[in-house]
């Protein structure tokens, strides 16, 4: 996706609308955590309201909203004490978390994001390999153990060719002797891995082998097949609006980590020092 011509330039300008969006539903404190005043506003009591009814489904009683005030207060003493003794420096749990919260605002200006439909249709064109429907195959399957006889296979392949009922041939086994239409995956779940390759490789309405698998040697015959196709835009609009969205949430994430870290001189050890260290 060529989405971000200008990563710094574009994340300035998005960057404007995240942390202003941000700022709406997180409004900063009218006084800062240095000070000795806690106040609780009524954007906080709206925030309390709406976790509650978010998890109980219903509006909190007065009771229970002094509750939880309660321990809305409790947390923020606790958690200002624990930033004046410096316990949340070189904490990781912390530090992912306020991570996490950062990558947040990206993601959620990625998910808001609505393109036109010939902008999730250049999508597709671009990156068609990650819509394909896999092929599929239906096939009929004779077991013939692990060390079958040449001879024996000529002869069954003549029989089941002339028309002899595969059952005649069938053998106590657990696998399918009939597999309906199946991935790749779903095949070799079941015969072992390229076993799907292999019936590929085979003529289609015809008894053909051997074919090996993780449980020996079998004749096959290929009923239908499906080749791999492209769905119409209609059908999978929903997959390629998030696919979309996800490869906007990895560019503005890139935008914004470049943006940010040029802020910072940063410094850090050679590769020589590193693996110096390494190998003390």
């Amino acid at each position: 996706m060529s989405f971000l011509k200008e990563p710094l330039l574009h994340f300035f300008l998005l960057g404007i609308a995240v942390f202003a969006w941000f700022s709406y539903l997180n409004p900063a404190p009218a006084v800062p955590d240095s000070t000795d005043r806690i106040i609780v506003d009524d954007q906080d009591i709206d925030r309390l309201i709406d976790q509650f009814q978010s998890t109980w489904q219903r509006r909190p009683t007065p009771k229970e909203l002094d509750g939880l005030q309660d321990a809305f207060l409790r947390q923020e003493v606790l958690v200002r004490e624990a930033r004046a003794l410096g316990l949340d420096r070189g904490d990781s749990v912390v530090r992912n978390r306020l991570a996490q919260k950062m990558e947040f605002l990206t993601l959620s200006l990625a998910q808001s994001t609505e393109p036109d439909d010939s902008v999730l249709q250049a999508h597709l064109a671009e990156n068609s390999a990650r819509f394909m429907r896999p092929g599929r195959v239906a096939f009929q399957q004779v077991g013939l153990g692990p060390t079958p006889d040449p001879a024996q296979i000529d002869a069954m392949l003549t029989a089941l060719n002339g028309g002899t009922n595969a059952a005649q041939f069938a053998s106590a086994s657990l696998l399918p002797s009939a597999q309906p239409l199946s991935t790749a995956r779903q095949v070799d779940a079941t015969f072992g891995r390229g076993f799907f390759a292999a019936l590929e490789e085979l003529p289609k309405g015809t008894w053909a082998g051997p074919v090996p698998s993780s449980f020996g040697f079998h004749i096959v015959r290929i009923d239908t097949t499906e080749p791999a196709l492209l769905p119409p835009f209609d059908q999978i609009r929903d997959d390629v609006l998030f696919d979309w969205r996800r490869d906007l949430k990895s560019e503005l994430s890139e935008a914004q980590f470049d943006a940010l870290k040029s802020k910072y001189d940063v410094s850090t050890p050679s590769a020589d020092d590193v693996a110096a260290r390494i190998g003390q």
